[in-house]
Order: structure tokens, then sequence, then C-alpha cells
């Protein structure tokens, strides 16, 4: 795929608010950008994401939404040839087959998508927030809270100096400090 389309690919450090990002450059060239950090399937899903983004631009300019119905039909066109067990495993195939039927903006707002590929990471000493229990401390970006309600995907967190509240991400990966207080 990248050798047939004319962009710019390019494997980008990680970044903390995107997987992956499709843009048009100053000169007018494609850039797709994809994080080094993600497990291979991760990193597949996104590019192809992003591919859907460039096509989705070069059929259609900016006249339509950036994750409306024509590019949920060019992700699904581009991933259709992908959804197989050579290049999936098991797993994963179930579950994006199922997340393909009617794609998300972001496959990180696809609970069962996120938790399955995140088996294929590199293990670490974090811990997903969803795991912890109410009242738990916690550490994000160097900063301390203390955990509480849920509220639908997100969990209201109070950092722990300043007294401001945040919602952090069911799936963000944070460090125990304190089981409970």
């Amino acid at each position: 795929m990248l050798e047939k389309y004319p962009l710019h690919f390019k494997i980008t450090k990680e970044r903390q608010t995107k997987h992956g990002d499709f843009r048009i450059q100053s000169n007018g060239k494609a850039q797709i950008t994809v994080n080094h950090s993600l497990n291979p399937y991760a990193f597949l899903i996104t590019l192809i994401h992003e591919m859907a983004h460039f096509v989705n631009f070069k059929n259609n300019k900016r006249k339509v939404e950036p994750h409306g119905v024509e590019w949920k039909m060019a992700f699904q066109h581009l991933m259709l040839p992908l959804l197989n067990h050579d290049v999936f495993p098991d797993d994963v195939l179930r579950v994006l087959a199922k997340h393909m039927k009617n794609p998300k903006a972001s496959s990180g707002s696809d609970s069962k998508l996120v938790l399955v590929l995140k088996r294929y990471d590199t293990p670490t000493d974090k811990i997903l927030l969803h795991e912890l229990e109410m009242g738990t401390v916690f550490q994000l970006n160097q900063m301390q809270f203390i955990l509480g309600a849920k509220r639908r995907t997100r969990y209201e967190c109070l950092e722990f100096y300043s007294k401001r509240k945040y919602l952090v991400s069911q799936h963000a990966e944070v460090i125990l400090v304190n089981p409970k207080l």
C-alpha cells in the first residue's frame, strides 16, 4: 500500500495523545505517522486507519467528515484483505472483525479491542486504571491521583496536591502508589 500511494510515511516516537496521524503538509504532500512503540497488531491497525484518511482525502478532499461514512468505508475496504489468521491471531481477529463492522474514530474507544491488543504489548510494571479500586492512589504523567467514580468510559480522579479533578481513560496505564486511602 505504501508503494501504491504517493505519501510520506514516518515512524515516530511515542505520543501520549495519539497512535498515528494523517496530514497534508505545507508543501501539499500527504504524510502518515505511526508511533514506534505500538505492538505489531496495533501498529498495523493504526497504519490502515491513517491510510483510510489518505484515501478519503484523495477521493473527497475536505468535503466530508474525517471519520464519517466515507472514511469508514475506506477503512473497511483497506482492512478487509488483512482480516485473516495469516495476519492476526484468533483473539485479535475476532474482536477486530466486530470493530470493523462500524469502526470508531479511535480504536481506543473500543474497550474490547484495546484490551485484546494490550495482550501483545511489552510487559511493564504499570496497571490499567480500571483494575484499581476506588480510593486507590496512583501515578500518571508524574502526578499523583486518587481514583474516584467511573463516568462512562473514564474515571474522575482527584490530583493529590492541587485537588483538581481530571477525567482519565479507564485504559490508562498507571503506577500504583498506595493501595487505598
